[in-house]
């Protein structure tokens, strides 16, 4: 892939060769990390206490759990940590009641490392955005890391439950108390790597992206974190994070909305009108190629904007993934029913117009091949573009909308995965099972209902038709228009915008934009994106902290505001119904043209899953980590 070990210097250079997200490095704006370094560490927490470890025998492994990392915890239940040490990097006294008084050991080495050029990784296993349990002894788990010689710090956190920003605030505050402890725990504290999939995934790239960032300080200061040190990381892993959700819904629609189906007039306008606001978005996200490129999308005489420059760049993500699954595959390959994988994982959308205010801004009409400033709500009346008719939008879940007052939007009625997230039946799609004894006979698999996909095994190259059939091929839509913002705030992504209580609330201002006039919906839309949560912080804000290209582009106001983590590995399964196949590209897109080290792959045959294109998704994270140090 593109970004595979693509490593870009920070100089000013290369700022401007790779910024396609705007004002390049040269900004007057002072970092999150220059204003931590003027205030004195402030703190009501005591350090680690060296007195209190314990031991794990059989992983060589001295332990510690039940450590408040804030002082004034929202809940304690979740907002302690343990840590986990390798053995070597340990001197150790046994106490009376069996525990251990440890010292550390500078002169212990574990797989080419020390106490004091460790690694420390830190899991973030909250998918769909779900909130993480602390640890309360020796966890197995642990022991490929600490193996590897990597400190492992596990973090409890609150989740979607407290509402956003409460899951990335602690664990920042736990980075934060971690930082506290250098020189008191074995490990290096410039070292950090969160690492975390779907829900964790984009949890692990917010803590990458926010380094620091203002926005947080009033909310870490509510639960008593460290003062004074940073909760920057050096670096996150990310497989198939739900992100980028401000313009989430739209890109859905843009990419798998394709595949609905007997959709009514009414909410195929909106699915349109949602896929066209994502286009016009993307032309003014000025994201860049390799080449230094801008990628743009072009009207189309097919489909809507399926064509310009970024059409291209996502054709050619798909692929060079293909080319790469059979590149890795040996033949014959007996593939899986469907190859899916996976458990669910949350994701949001809303607009990056971040004023700090609170409130409503003033509109949101559509103009012919622009997008309005950071997408206002507008004043009364739809779009200029494919009005929706008079008349609410339909009650039940027909055509792919929830039951109202239930929330289910699976037509078969069953359950909604282990997350809370909610999928409807795929509504097209091939099933790939059984032995095929060539790449040909992969090949003519996929071609099965339509020819989509040509193959030369000489020279190893795949072209498809379109972005479009590829989708309906494998990709089809798995949730309902408004895919993170549900119609009845019945998403667990509109639970993570709500405010503690339980209840969902709409967060997506395209989406009330589009739906001002609406008698079902519209006014649910423009009462929840005018709320503020207890600390006086509107929602449009609270989406913009939960979202790293605010951080990562000029097209917002938080570009620059923050520390981003210097190197990234980020892989997606490109079969998952999840999320749009832009939300990972965007992603490695924004962070390449701000200059970060980013290693990237979209990966052939898996879905909403810890994707590798080769080996298990632990050891290629501890390979990759090595690879920048050891």
């Amino acid at each position: 892939m593109r970004f595979k070990r693509a490593t870009v210097c920070f100089s000013l250079a290369a700022a401007l060769v790779f910024s396609a997200c705007g004002r390049g490095a040269g900004t007057d704006k002072k970092t999150g990390a220059e204003e931590t370094a003027e205030d004195a560490v402030s703190t009501a927490l005591a350090r680690i206490d060296g007195t209190k470890w314990n031991y794990n025998e059989e992983a060589d492994v001295y332990w510690q759990t039940g450590i408040s990392y804030c002082a004034d915890p929202a809940d304690a239940s979740y907002e302690t940590l343990g840590v986990y040490v390798p053995g070597a990097y340990m001197t150790a006294a046994e106490n009376d009641d069996g525990t251990y008084t440890c010292e550390i050991n500078k002169e212990g080495t574990v797989a080419g490392y020390t106490a004091e050029t460790a690694p420390i990784v830190l899991p973030v296993n909250t998918p769909g955005y779900a909130a993480m349990a602390a640890p309360d002894g020796y966890e197995s788990q642990t022991a490929e890391y600490t193996d590897a010689g990597f400190v492992y710090v596990y973090a409890g956190c609150r989740g979607r439950d407290a509402g956003a920003p409460a899951g990335v605030t602690d664990l920042k505050a736990a980075i934060r108390y971690v930082r506290y402890n250098e020189g008191n725990i074995p490990g290096d504290t410039e070292r950090i790597f969160s690492f975390g999939m779907s829900g964790g995934g984009a949890q692990s790239a917010l803590l990458g992206a926010t380094g620091n960032s203002a926005l947080y300080t009033p909310y870490l200061e509510e639960i008593g974190a460290v003062e004074g040190v940073s909760d920057a990381v050096a670096g996150s892993m990310c497989w198939c994070p739900i992100t980028n959700l401000d313009y989430a819904d739209e890109a859905y629609e843009w990419n798998l909305g394709v595949t609905r189906t007997d959709l009514d007039e009414e909410m195929q306008a909106l699915s349109d009108q949602m896929a066209e606001a994502f286009a016009l978005y993307v032309n003014e996200l000025g994201l860049k190629d390799e080449d230094g490129t801008t990628l743009s999308l072009e009207e189309s005489e097919t489909g809507i904007y399926q064509a310009g420059s970024y059409y291209a760049y996502v054709k050619e993500t798909i692929e060079e993934s293909l080319e790469h699954f059979l590149e890795d595959t040996s033949f014959p390959y007996e593939a899986s029913s469907d190859g899916k994988g996976g458990f669910g994982g949350g994701g949001m959308p809303q607009n990056g117009a971040i004023e700090g205010e609170g409130g409503l801004p003033d509109k949101t009409e559509l103009q012919e091949g622009e997008l309005p400033d950071r997408t206002e709500l507008q004043e009364g009346g739809l779009p200029d573009r494919t009005e929706l008719p008079e008349g609410g939008l339909p009650e039940n879940a027909e055509n792919g909308l929830p039951d109202k007052g239930t929330g289910q939007m699976r037509p078969d009625g069953a359950d909604a995965s282990d997350d809370d997230i909610q999928r409807n039946e795929s509504q097209s799609g091939i099933a790939l099972s059984g032995t095929y004894e060539t790449a040909q006979d992969y090949i003519a698999a996929l071609n099965q209902e339509q020819e989509w996909v040509t193959y030369d095994d000489e020279t190893g190259e795949v072209s498809i038709t379109s972005v479009a059939d590829f989708v309906k091929a494998l990709k089809p839509a798995s949730k309902s228009v408004g895919a993170f913002d549900d119609l009845d705030a019945a998403q667990g992504e509109n639970e993570l915008f709500g405010y503690g209580d339980g209840n969902g609330a709409h967060f997506d201002s395209v989406m009330a934009g589009l739906l001002a006039e609406n008698e079902t919906y519209g006014a649910s839309y423009t009462e929840d994106l005018t709320k503020t949560d207890a600390l006086g912080t509107s929602v449009e804000t609270r989406v913009a902290m939960y979202n790293p290209l605010y951080y990562l582009c000029d097209y917002y106001d938080g570009y620059q505001t923050s520390d981003v983590a210097q190197h990234w590995r980020i892989r997606t399964g490109i079969e998952q119904g999840d999320t749009a196949l832009t939300t990972e590209i965007n992603l490695a897109l924004a962070l390449e043209n701000y200059g970060a080290d980013v290693d990237f792959e979209t990966v052939w045959g898996q879905g909403h899953t810890e994707a590798e294109r080769t080996g298990g998704s632990s050891e290629n994270f501890i390979a990759w980590v090595n690879a920048l140090y050891n």
